[in-house]
């Protein structure tokens, strides 16, 4: 499982014109699913976007977590992160996980942000188009994969 984290002051998804899901300061997540991934995977890569301190402190350190300031999440489903680039002008999503199976695994992400006690964490709509408006904030944009947790 891949998570792209973007810490932004602000952050949206629209689908057909209606804003779907929104957040204030805190991350936009474009989560990607592969074939093998678990429940363990998700909820890993949950318990880790929750204690990241990316966050600045006082000081102007980034040493706060997501907890710590309060902030929340705008995940959104994003099967790009798998694209296979290596051969050819057209990238080849065969890495990334079916439906069926990524759905329910991005559902668990987003369960267990919430366990993990973020304040509000919002989604976009899974497998439709989407417009998301990212105001990066830093810029700051972390790349978190369960494959090299697990190593």
């Amino acid at each position: 499982m891949r998570v792209i984290l973007q810490r932004v002051s602000r952050g949206s998804v629209t689908v057909d014109g209606q804003v779907v899901g929104q957040v204030g300061l805190g991350y936009v997540a474009l989560v990607g699913v592969a074939h093998a991934d678990t429940p363990d995977d998700a909820a890993l890569l949950a318990k880790k976007t929750a204690v990241l301190r990316v966050f600045e402190d006082e000081a102007g350190k980034m040493n706060k977590s997501i907890l710590e300031v309060g902030g929340g999440v705008l995940a959104i489903s994003q099967f790009t992160l798998y694209a296979d680039l290596t051969a050819g002008r057209r990238p080849s999503f065969i890495g990334a996980a079916r439906p069926e199976h990524a759905l329910p695994l991005f559902d668990h992400y987003v369960a267990c942000l919430r366990q993990e006690g973020v304040a509000s964490v919002a989604t976009g709509v899974f497998g439709a188009m989407m417009q998301v408006e990212i105001h990066n904030d830093g810029p700051v944009t972390l790349t978190l994969d369960s494959a090299d947790f697990r190593k």
